[in-house]
């Protein structure tokens, strides 16, 4: 009961915004991410200790963006009618079982048994926390979800980080040291679910679901366009999440510790970026930043593979913070569509953006492997322009 109250102190008034819950789910986010991330921070060192080639790669990050994407939406769903306050825990119960196997693997189907397992707890995870930060959110909805998003962002930009620090010195075995976080993870969200728990009852007391504004023949065209301005973005981050550090090691010469450094330049940029988004979009509109965030980011993109090695960090650094803005307004946006339906939205958006994501990431590896890595950059630059069909989306008012 303390574990509650310690959580719900500052959440006496109705509209305010919970920003110890949201603070702490955020936390939760990093740590999660994060731990997700090590898995491709050490693609160097695995392809080195077993001979991998990039299309076996790309099936490493396709398992376990598949097995994230199949059941987000199936867990949101299925959370939309049943809530369950503590299945966050167990979802980083499975990223830790997950993060153990992998530091203990020793051949390539047990790397993607263990992928598969961090990617269970992906799904378990990202509908559910998204959920409570649209409950604490005291109806600044898009600052709540950039809350959120830049935890998670920030913990998949300390992922090469700390890979390059203690798994590449220390070797894969190192990676079983990072259960600790998943644990401090458990025991987070254990109290944060306490604080689901009692908030819900309280929800269940006065629910107030406004009715949809579009017909529902009109949402469903919204939504496929929302998706495919996900599929632009996460196509565009899965060539640089997966295959950066390949590029600038190929193309200029760099050691793999090194090129974690500039991989971290990147994803500490999404980061940063994540924090404007959803505030923006609550100020101005949802649309205007995601019109901004994808489509003007294409002349960047488009430059990065004609330049030298100073200007592609400065150029990726400008990409990953224009770029990261566009998520948080895009699930704020397609939440507000579809009103009520928060954890659906939530695991379909994000179900589907790991997907993208996986399937992106196998893909591009047989590009890279039959044509060169150069050419996948050179391809993937032109992916932005899809931001012009933002023009499609109706304006959301107030």
């Amino acid at each position: 009961m303390d574990e509650t109250q310690s959580l719900t102190h500052s959440d006496i008034k109705t509209n305010s915004t919970r920003f110890q819950v949201l603070g702490a789910i955020s936390f939760s986010h990093f740590l999660n991410d994060m731990l997700q991330s090590l898995i491709f921070a050490i693609y160097p060192l695995l392809k080195g200790n077993y001979a991998l080639s990039f299309t076996q790669i790309g099936f490493l990050t396709l398992t376990y963006q598949l097995t994230a994407s199949i059941l987000q939406p199936m867990v949101g769903f299925y959370t939309d009618k049943h809530p369950k306050p503590y299945s966050l825990v167990l979802g980083m119960g499975s990223t830790c079982t997950g993060l153990l196997l992998l530091s203990h693997a020793n051949t390539y189907p047990l790397l993607l048994i263990a992928a598969a397992m961090v990617g269970l707890g992906s799904s378990i995870f990202h509908p559910e926390s998204s959920r409570v930060a649209r409950m604490a959110s005291g109806g600044q909805h898009g600052l709540a979800q950039s809350i959120f998003q830049v935890g998670g962002n920030a913990g998949t930009a300390t992922g090469p980080l700390l890979a390059a620090l203690i798994i590449f010195p220390f070797g894969q075995g190192s990676l079983a040291w990072f259960s600790l976080a998943a644990l401090l993870a458990m025991f987070v969200l254990w109290r944060v679910g306490n604080w689901y728990r009692v908030q819900h009852r309280r929800q269940k007391q006065s629910v107030t679901t406004r009715p949809m504004t579009l017909s529902r023949n009109r949402i469903a065209v919204v939504i496929g366009i929302l998706l495919l301005l996900i599929t632009s973005k996460y196509l565009y981050l899965a060539s640089l999440t997966n295959y950066y550090t390949f590029y600038l090691m190929h193309h200029f010469g760099l050691n793999a510790q090194t090129a974690q450094y500039h991989l971290f330049i990147f994803l500490f940029a999404v980061a940063a970026g994540t924090v404007l988004g959803g505030p923006i979009g609550d100020r101005v509109g949802r649309k205007r930043v995601i019109w901004f965030s994808i489509l003007g980011v294409a002349p960047f993109t488009l430059t990065l593979p004609h330049v030298d090695l100073f200007w592609t960090s400065v150029l990726s650094f400008i990409i990953g913070f224009i770029l990261a803005s566009a998520f948080s307004a895009i699930l704020v946006y397609a939440q507000e569509l579809v009103p009520g339906r928060v954890g659906t939205i939530s695991g379909l958006f994000f179900g589907f953006a790991f997907g993208v994501a996986g399937i992106g990431a196998a893909l591009i590896g047989k590009l890279a492997d039959q044509y060169g890595i150069e050419y996948v950059y050179q391809l993937c630059g032109w992916l932005p322009l899809m931001g012009v069909i933002t023009a499609l989306l109706p304006s959301m008012k107030k």
